[in-house]
């Protein structure tokens, strides 16, 4: 058995974020002590460390549920979750279509720069509608 702490290092999860997935039912509570600390099992350690995968992939709380319900049962499920991977490749595909358009302007706007002038043309082009 591990505590919070032991449970923070082994998963790499802050344990503030550990009590959150717990509050939130992400994962389930943890045996306590008599004296109210939580104690975390293997099992519960595995799932920590699965919810923390989940996040560093960027899927949402929603997706990590349906997620962990998923691997929790007993039939072939790989079609659920391929639906919800798919889905969730096109918000990061939406989402990195957004950064390029951003990087671009971005870049404009440094080029945008002249050193000579007397008014910066970048900050005129930040107040300009």
């Amino acid at each position: 058995m591990f505590t919070i702490g032991e449970a923070a290092k082994l998963t790499g999860i802050n344990i503030e974020t550990i009590r959150y997935y717990e509050r939130e039912g992400i994962v389930p509570r943890p045996v306590r002590t008599a004296s109210g600390r939580r104690q975390f099992d293997n099992q519960e350690i595995a799932t920590l460390r699965f919810v923390k995968r989940c996040r560093d992939l960027g899927f949402p709380i929603v997706d990590i549920r349906a997620l962990l319900a998923l691997s929790q049962g007993e039939n072939s499920v790989c079609e659920q979750v391929k639906e919800i991977s798919q889905t969730h490749l096109g918000s990061v595909r939406a989402k990195i279509k957004d950064l390029r358009r951003l990087e671009h302007a971005l870049k404009d706007l440094i080029e945008s720069c002249d050193n000579n002038l007397d008014e910066c043309p970048a900050l005129r082009r930040l107040f300009d509608d």
